[in-house]
Protein backbone atom coordinates (compact mmCIF):
# COMPACT_ATOMS: atom_id res chain seq x y z
CA UNK A 1 0.00 0.00 0.00
CA UNK A 2 1.45 3.75 -0.63
CA UNK A 3 0.85 6.29 1.65
CA UNK A 4 -2.31 8.56 -0.89
CA UNK A 5 -3.66 5.43 -0.24
CA UNK A 6 -3.38 4.83 3.40
CA UNK A 7 -5.53 6.41 5.94
CA UNK A 8 -3.43 9.25 6.55
CA UNK A 9 -4.25 12.90 4.55
CA UNK A 10 -1.92 13.97 1.83
CA UNK A 11 -2.06 17.62 1.06
CA UNK A 12 0.16 18.28 -1.74
CA UNK A 13 1.56 21.26 -3.48
CA UNK A 14 3.03 21.22 -6.84
CA UNK A 15 4.18 24.48 -9.02
CA UNK A 16 7.23 25.98 -10.45
CA UNK A 17 10.65 27.02 -8.72
CA UNK A 18 10.37 29.85 -6.35
CA UNK A 19 6.76 29.88 -6.81
CA UNK A 20 6.54 29.94 -3.02
CA UNK A 21 6.24 26.28 -2.23
CA UNK A 22 8.40 25.82 0.66
CA UNK A 23 7.23 28.82 2.48
CA UNK A 24 3.76 28.16 2.06
CA UNK A 25 4.20 24.33 2.92
CA UNK A 26 5.48 24.91 6.05
CA UNK A 27 2.92 27.49 7.33
CA UNK A 28 0.17 25.45 5.93
CA UNK A 29 1.49 22.36 7.45
CA UNK A 30 1.76 24.40 10.97
CA UNK A 31 -2.09 25.56 10.65
CA UNK A 32 -2.93 22.11 10.04
CA UNK A 33 -0.60 20.45 12.73
CA UNK A 34 0.41 18.38 9.66
CA UNK A 35 3.84 17.21 8.98
CA UNK A 36 5.83 19.10 6.62
CA UNK A 37 7.73 17.47 3.43
CA UNK A 38 9.79 19.07 1.62
CA UNK A 39 10.24 16.45 -1.53
CA UNK A 40 12.73 19.21 -3.07
CA UNK A 41 14.87 19.02 -0.18
CA UNK A 42 15.13 15.19 -1.15
CA UNK A 43 16.40 15.71 -4.95
CA UNK A 44 18.99 18.95 -3.03
CA UNK A 45 20.15 16.04 -0.89
CA UNK A 46 20.84 13.72 -3.53
CA UNK A 47 22.72 16.46 -6.07
CA UNK A 48 24.91 17.76 -2.78
CA UNK A 49 25.92 13.93 -2.49
CA UNK A 50 27.42 13.69 -6.22
CA UNK A 51 28.98 17.17 -5.95
CA UNK A 52 30.39 16.46 -2.75
CA UNK A 53 31.59 12.63 -3.96
CA UNK A 54 32.35 13.58 -7.99
CA UNK A 55 29.39 11.59 -9.31
CA UNK A 56 28.44 13.30 -12.94
CA UNK A 57 24.86 14.64 -12.90
CA UNK A 58 24.76 12.65 -16.34
CA UNK A 59 25.45 9.35 -14.85
CA UNK A 60 22.19 7.97 -13.93
CA UNK A 61 23.44 4.69 -12.24
CA UNK A 62 25.99 5.98 -9.95
CA UNK A 63 22.81 9.06 -9.07
CA UNK A 64 20.71 5.98 -8.24
CA UNK A 65 22.58 4.39 -6.30
CA UNK A 66 22.86 7.66 -3.99
CA UNK A 67 19.25 8.20 -3.86
CA UNK A 68 18.88 4.52 -2.40
CA UNK A 69 21.62 4.83 -0.34
CA UNK A 70 21.67 7.79 1.58
CA UNK A 71 19.62 8.16 4.31
CA UNK A 72 16.66 11.35 4.38
CA UNK A 73 14.34 13.15 6.60
CA UNK A 74 13.60 15.53 8.66
CA UNK A 75 13.03 17.08 12.03
CA UNK A 76 9.67 18.09 13.61
CA UNK A 77 10.99 21.86 13.24
CA UNK A 78 11.41 20.76 9.41
CA UNK A 79 15.36 19.97 9.05
CA UNK A 80 16.64 18.51 7.10
CA UNK A 81 18.63 15.40 7.86
CA UNK A 82 21.03 13.48 5.26
CA UNK A 83 23.13 10.62 6.67
CA UNK A 84 22.44 12.18 10.03
CA UNK A 85 23.29 15.58 9.55
CA UNK A 86 21.67 18.93 8.96
CA UNK A 87 22.12 19.66 5.79
CA UNK A 88 19.51 22.47 5.59
CA UNK A 89 21.62 25.26 4.82
CA UNK A 90 24.13 23.10 2.08
CA UNK A 91 21.22 22.43 -0.10
CA UNK A 92 20.18 25.64 -0.66
CA UNK A 93 23.81 26.89 -1.93
CA UNK A 94 23.67 28.32 -5.58
CA UNK A 95 25.82 25.18 -6.62
CA UNK A 96 22.99 22.82 -5.76
CA UNK A 97 20.43 25.52 -7.07
CA UNK A 98 21.76 25.03 -10.48
CA UNK A 99 22.27 21.12 -10.74
CA UNK A 100 19.60 20.00 -9.13
CA UNK A 101 17.34 20.27 -11.80
CA UNK A 102 19.75 17.97 -13.81
CA UNK A 103 19.59 15.40 -11.36
CA UNK A 104 15.96 15.03 -10.59
CA UNK A 105 15.43 14.10 -14.56
CA UNK A 106 16.30 10.77 -14.13
CA UNK A 107 13.83 8.39 -14.11
CA UNK A 108 15.61 6.01 -11.78
CA UNK A 109 16.77 8.83 -9.10
CA UNK A 110 12.94 10.03 -8.82
CA UNK A 111 12.08 6.25 -8.58
CA UNK A 112 14.43 6.42 -5.78
CA UNK A 113 12.77 9.96 -4.48
CA UNK A 114 9.47 8.74 -4.47
CA UNK A 115 10.14 5.83 -2.03
CA UNK A 116 11.76 8.07 0.20
CA UNK A 117 8.89 10.59 -0.12
CA UNK A 118 6.10 8.00 0.49
CA UNK A 119 7.89 6.10 3.35
CA UNK A 120 8.21 9.63 4.96
CA UNK A 121 4.41 9.95 4.29
CA UNK A 122 2.99 6.81 5.64
CA UNK A 123 3.59 7.89 9.33
CA UNK A 124 1.96 10.59 9.26
CA UNK A 125 -0.61 13.40 7.88
CA UNK A 126 1.69 15.53 5.43
CA UNK A 127 1.86 18.72 3.55
CA UNK A 128 3.87 17.36 0.68
CA UNK A 129 5.54 20.05 -1.86
CA UNK A 130 7.66 19.95 -4.85
CA UNK A 131 7.22 19.04 -8.55
CA UNK A 132 5.10 16.12 -9.86
CA UNK A 133 3.89 15.69 -6.34
CA UNK A 134 0.52 16.06 -7.39
CA UNK A 135 0.84 14.19 -10.62
CA UNK A 136 2.88 10.92 -10.20
CA UNK A 137 4.10 10.94 -5.92
CA UNK A 138 0.81 11.33 -4.87
CA UNK A 139 -1.99 11.05 -7.70
CA UNK A 140 -4.39 10.18 -4.98
CA UNK A 141 -4.14 12.82 -2.68
CA UNK A 142 -7.05 14.16 -1.14
CA UNK A 143 -6.41 17.89 -1.76
CA UNK A 144 -3.71 19.26 -4.78
CA UNK A 145 -2.70 22.46 -5.24
CA UNK A 146 -0.72 24.22 -8.14
CA UNK A 147 1.28 27.29 -6.77
CA UNK A 148 2.44 29.60 -9.39
CA UNK A 149 4.14 33.20 -10.01
CA UNK A 150 5.41 35.21 -12.65
CA UNK A 151 9.15 34.80 -13.63
CA UNK A 152 10.03 38.40 -12.28
CA UNK A 153 8.16 37.74 -8.85
CA UNK A 154 9.75 34.52 -8.18
CA UNK A 155 13.62 36.09 -9.10
CA UNK A 156 12.61 38.97 -6.77
CA UNK A 157 12.09 36.35 -4.06
CA UNK A 158 15.08 34.50 -4.55
CA UNK A 159 17.18 38.00 -4.97
CA UNK A 160 16.18 38.69 -1.67
CA UNK A 161 16.76 35.27 0.22
CA UNK A 162 19.83 35.67 -1.44
CA UNK A 163 20.85 39.53 -0.55
CA UNK A 164 19.67 38.26 3.03
CA UNK A 165 22.26 35.22 3.43
CA UNK A 166 25.10 37.93 2.39
CA UNK A 167 25.51 36.23 -0.93
CA UNK A 168 25.89 38.37 -4.34
CA UNK A 169 23.94 37.76 -7.10
CA UNK A 170 22.47 39.24 -9.94
CA UNK A 171 18.13 39.84 -11.05
CA UNK A 172 18.54 39.38 -14.41
CA UNK A 173 20.94 36.14 -14.35
CA UNK A 174 18.11 34.63 -11.33
CA UNK A 175 15.71 35.60 -13.80
CA UNK A 176 17.26 33.66 -17.05
CA UNK A 177 18.05 30.69 -14.66
CA UNK A 178 14.35 30.27 -13.60
CA UNK A 179 13.33 30.74 -17.26
CA UNK A 180 15.87 27.81 -18.28
CA UNK A 181 14.64 25.61 -15.56
CA UNK A 182 11.06 26.34 -16.35
CA UNK A 183 11.66 25.36 -19.81
CA UNK A 184 13.70 21.94 -18.25
CA UNK A 185 10.90 21.26 -16.20
CA UNK A 186 8.20 21.54 -18.66
CA UNK A 187 10.08 19.40 -21.18
CA UNK A 188 11.71 17.24 -19.52
CA UNK A 189 10.73 13.13 -20.61
CA UNK A 190 10.21 11.81 -17.01
CA UNK A 191 7.74 13.61 -14.81
CA UNK A 192 7.41 16.84 -16.70
CA UNK A 193 5.68 19.66 -14.81
CA UNK A 194 2.04 19.89 -15.48
CA UNK A 195 -1.17 21.21 -13.65
CA UNK A 196 -3.05 18.08 -12.26
CA UNK A 197 -6.96 18.34 -13.76
CA UNK A 198 -8.30 18.17 -9.93
CA UNK A 199 -5.57 20.55 -8.38
CA UNK A 200 -6.42 23.90 -7.07
CA UNK A 201 -4.57 26.34 -9.00
CA UNK A 202 -3.25 29.48 -7.16
CA UNK A 203 -1.97 32.88 -7.76
CA UNK A 204 1.00 33.87 -5.68
CA UNK A 205 2.16 36.67 -7.36
CA UNK A 206 0.66 39.34 -5.59
CA UNK A 207 -0.59 37.60 -2.74
CA UNK A 208 0.66 37.60 0.87
CA UNK A 209 1.98 34.10 2.47
CA UNK A 210 -0.28 34.02 5.42
CA UNK A 211 -3.16 34.74 2.67
CA UNK A 212 -2.32 32.29 0.73
CA UNK A 213 -2.13 29.70 3.90
CA UNK A 214 -5.47 30.46 5.29
CA UNK A 215 -7.06 29.97 1.96
CA UNK A 216 -5.53 26.89 1.70
CA UNK A 217 -6.51 25.96 4.66
CA UNK A 218 -10.50 26.67 4.11
CA UNK A 219 -10.01 24.42 0.74
CA UNK A 220 -8.57 21.48 2.72
CA UNK A 221 -11.36 21.34 5.70
CA UNK A 222 -13.51 21.70 2.98
CA UNK A 223 -12.19 18.69 0.58
CA UNK A 224 -11.68 16.32 3.84
CA UNK A 225 -15.12 17.21 5.34
CA UNK A 226 -16.51 16.12 1.99
CA UNK A 227 -14.75 13.25 1.72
Amino acid sequence: MTADQASHVVVAIDGPAAAGKSTVARGLAEKLGFVHLNSGALYRGVTLLALRTGVRLDDESRLEVLARDAEMGFTLDGRFLLNGVDESAAIRTPEVDTAVSRVSIWRRVRAEVTRHQRRIASLADVVIEGRDTTTVVFPNAQVKFFLSASVEERARRRYAELVAKGESASLDEIAAEIRERDQRDETRHESPLRVADDAVVVDSTSLPADEIVSQMARTVAERITSK
